[in-house]
């Protein structure tokens, strides 16, 4: 498909819900345009259209946000580069990509680079870098894989969130807290150090100001008789 057969695709799809939700989030006139469409949807839609790193370039380019997440969704991680992640992340409009972008099952997630670009994002003083940083931290955090870094690689990472979250912003605690949350899973001794640090920062405020929502309270999601059954513990 090309960028105007897709825009087809999205407008059949617009959800004026999600337009009105858009617009109180972003008033000012020169904002991205947005059809509305929920994340659940648009990932379907990009698994029809399949990887396309091409194609990911051009949608990239377009003035309407549920374009721009199709373009992350669909780009192809073996054809992607540093240079390419440090461009997009630097236009990511106002970090209402970011999710998208760092976790959400994202392609840079599954670049061959994607352990040391996190490690330079989260020791940055860079805000969106830090919160992308901890977000591709999360993916790295299930992955499976022989490669997949070792416990040492978590624990060192646990103790770096314990050492610097009374300092940061509250964007950057949210995606500190979701890092030791995918942390957390991967095995008993990991639980047990994200657990001690999850109760030091205690719920952490998601309020966006349009929307008023329960704090993250990581310290539940660690406890939880699921995962508790899913460790054997």
């Amino acid at each position: 498909m090309n960028t105007s057969e897709i825009i087809e695709l999205l407008e059949e799809h617009r959800n004026e819900r999600g337009i009105d939700h858009w617009n109180r989030l972003n008033p000012e006139p020169d904002s991205l345009k947005s059809f509305g469409i929920g994340l659940t949807v648009l990932r379907k839609l990009a698994k029809k259209l399949g990887r396309d790193h091409e194609l990911s370039k051009t949608l990239w380019e377009s003035d309407i946000y549920d374009v721009k997440v199709l373009s992350l969704l669909i780009d192809d991680p073996k054809l992607m580069s540093v240079e390419q992640a440090e461009s997009q992340v630097d236009h990511l409009y106002k970090g209402h990509l970011a999710h998208v972008f760092s976790s959400c099952d994202a392609a840079l997630a599954k670049t061959s680079f994607v352990v040391p670009l996190l490690m330079s994002w989260i020791n940055s003083n860079n805000t969106i870098r830090k919160r992308c940083g901890y977000g591709l931290l999360y993916e790295v955090s299930k992955f499976t894989k022989k490669s997949a870094p070792d416990n040492s690689f978590f624990l060192d990472r646990i103790e770096q969130i314990q050492n610097s979250f009374r300092d940061e912003k509250n964007i950057i605690k949210l995606a500190m807290a979701g890092a030791l949350l995918g942390i957390g899973k991967r095995n008993v001794a990991l639980n047990s150090a994200a657990l001690a640090v999850a109760q030091q920062m205690g719920p952490v405020d998601v309020n966006s100001g349009v929307t008023n929502c329960e704090p993250f309270d990581i310290v539940k999601h660690l406890t939880s008789d699921y995962l508790k059954n899913k460790l054997n513990v």
